[in-house]
């Protein structure tokens, strides 16, 4: 497809090589998955942006998969493993600039509000909200007020949880995306007919089509062109140079060799697209998914130290991870609602820290 970005093409496929952490916060590393990117054929990358602190809550944990990032000594905590691959506001404009360069479309991954304003001062096509966040509407909302298209994965995620979501696609251009939340996700858990159903639930919400893709967290080559054969026109596939460099995507990355392999097979694909094949139009949260749900969603939390009896302001509150407290969506509802109990700046707060509890 062409370089520049519009929406995903309606004869084609749109193949984002998805960079991630796999740099391990080095952009040097960066720049050459851009480069090993460009040479498989992908038509995108997309990288990561985030502030540990301002997305872990003092009680965040760490997900199954991230307890075996490879070789190398597991982290002791969520802060440890994400902190040391934290790319600055400025590696990633260079960064893109070095994917412009090569001719390739820019997508960006916040996982903060706070972080949706800095990367709008960069040239990208478009930001990516990861599957955890598609439920987020402080985080939606903050994606859409900088007016890029989004492209929003939908893993650990039922159907009716995705309103929000579909609504910020119809107006904002992007896609929805498949998504099994399991790193890396069993063949037999692929879950492909959820493409089918994103689209029929895209169309039944909406009343008007919107592009489905699938975002790929399985280890095989082979992958992304049966996702084509059912109806993705998205692909996201994660890229390293190494499968086993210590840092928990590698393991469900491909090598440059491989993606430019699942790419040739992907391209090959598409006149199957069309093709309706009989499977199960399901889109549910699977039980595989469960860790990484909980662990990496987000809560309510405290924005500043709050005490007993102190009347609750939008100003006092933010989200944060992990997603085992207050939903989101509740947010709204919280303000004006008395603390009974002191929360610190930086944690969730409880339910049973509030008087007037909804």
């Amino acid at each position: 497809m062409a370089t520049n970005w519009h929406t995903p093409p309606a004869d084609g496929v749109l193949i984002i090589a998805e960079i991630g952490v796999n740099h391990n916060g080095a952009a040097d590393t960066g720049r050459r998955l851009i480069d090993a990117a460009a040479a498989a054929g992908a038509d995108a990358v997309k990288l990561q942006y985030f502030n540990s602190d301002r997305l872990l809550s003092a009680q965040a944990e760490l997900a199954g998969y991230q307890r075996r990032p490879g070789a190398g000594a597991a982290p002791a905590s969520a802060r440890e493993l994400l902190r040391p691959l934290a790319l600055t506001i400025d590696d990633i404009g260079l960064l893109c600039a070095h994917a412009a360069a090569a001719g390739l479309a820019r997508l960006v991954t916040p996982f903060s509000p706070g972080d949706c304003p800095e990367l709008a001062t960069l040239n990208l096509d478009a930001l990516k909200i990861a599957s955890p966040d598609c439920v987020n509407t402080l985080l939606l909302d903050a994606a859409a007020a900088t007016g890029l298209p989004l492209l929003i994965s939908t893993g650990a995620a039922e159907l009716d949880e995705l309103h929000d979501a579909a609504a910020a696609v119809r107006w904002r251009g992007g896609a929805l995306l498949q998504c099994v939340s399991a790193y890396p996700t069993p063949a037999a858990d692929a879950s492909l007919g959820g493409i089918r159903a994103l689209d029929d639930f895209a169309a039944d919400a909406l009343g008007v089509a919107v592009p489905v893709g699938y975002s790929d967290h399985t280890a095989a080559e082979a992958t992304g062109a049966a996702a084509v054969a059912a109806g993705a026109r998205v692909l996201e596939k994660h890229l390293t140079l190494d499968r086993d460099a210590p840092g928990p995507d590698h393991a469900a990355s491909l090598e440059p060799d491989a993606l430019a392999r699942y790419v040739a097979a992907a391209r090959a694909a598409e006149p199957l697209s069309s093709a309706e094949l009989r499977l199960p139009r399901v889109k549910a949260v699977l039980p595989i998914e469960a860790d990484v749900r909980r662990v990496s969603r987000q809560s309510v939390a405290a924005a500043r130290h709050l005490l007993p009896g102190h009347r609750l302001a939008a100003i006092d509150l933010t989200v944060m991870r992990p997603g085992t407290g207050i939903p989101v969506r509740r947010l709204t509802s919280l303000v004006g609602q008395t603390l009974t109990e002191e929360v610190p700046a930086g944690h969730l707060i409880p339910e049973q820290a509030l008087l007037n509890l909804d």
